[in-house]
């Protein structure tokens, strides 16, 4: 069985990964991949000098592990996606087996910066949102999920996130089949999503 390849890309905070759990909840048995599992492991680097690495930069993450992750669900083969610590910016020892399944959705800011990861997508998502409410939601994500304090998300947000979302995540919007809001309610993104992925389907079937 070929897995249906779902790409969804978008800045940070935008709703990409809520986006994917509403998908799941209308697809029984699809499977989500984050591109955050992908972060390169720096275990040899001192915590302190990884602390200072620009986490949002295409450079951060192992994409080529992910391209050959994917070529190998397409293959109908399994494979184990990295388990990623935001607390200890490294990787764990940790992996997640990623079976097979009817449609694979993978999840995250620079999943449509790369041609070969992009060839790899049979349906490409992109969700767009306000720059202002993005960092609303990850000031709150990253205080109470990563241990951040406010003054660090802020920081990192003007320093690195937001010129990143420009450079290099705003670009990519034009290689969506999909473009869907991240502030309107999620019932129509996901109806939108659902929708362009049935003609993806039957023009897959012609």
């Amino acid at each position: 069985m070929r897995s249906h390849i779902i790409g969804i890309a978008g800045p940070s905070s935008s709703g990409k990964s809520e986006l994917a759990r509403q998908l799941v909840q209308r697809l029984p048995g699809t499977t989500i991949v984050s591109l955050d599992s992908y972060y390169r492991g720096m275990e040899e680097i001192p915590l302190a000098e990884r602390k200072k690495v620009n986490f949002d930069h295409p450079d951060a993450i192992d994409w080529e592990l992910l391209h050959e992750h994917l070529v190998a669900i397409s293959e109908g083969r399994a494979f184990d996606e990295p388990v990623y610590s935001f607390a200890d910016y490294a990787r764990t020892a940790d992996t997640r087996r990623i079976e097979p399944s009817e449609v694979l959705i993978v999840e995250g800011l620079f999943v449509l910066y790369w041609p070969e990861l992009r060839a790899m997508l049979d349906t490409t998502v992109y969700v767009q949102t306000d720059p202002d409410v993005c960092f609303d939601r990850r000031l709150r994500r990253d205080v109470a999920e990563r241990g951040r304090t406010p003054e660090s998300v802020r920081r990192q947000y003007e320093s690195t996130v937001r010129p990143s979302a420009e450079w290099f995540v705003n670009p990519t919007q034009k290689y969506a089949d999909l473009v869907v809001s991240g502030e309107e309610p999620f019932e129509r993104s996901t109806s939108l999503v659902l929708n362009a992925l049935r003609r993806a389907r039957v023009a897959a079937a012609r």
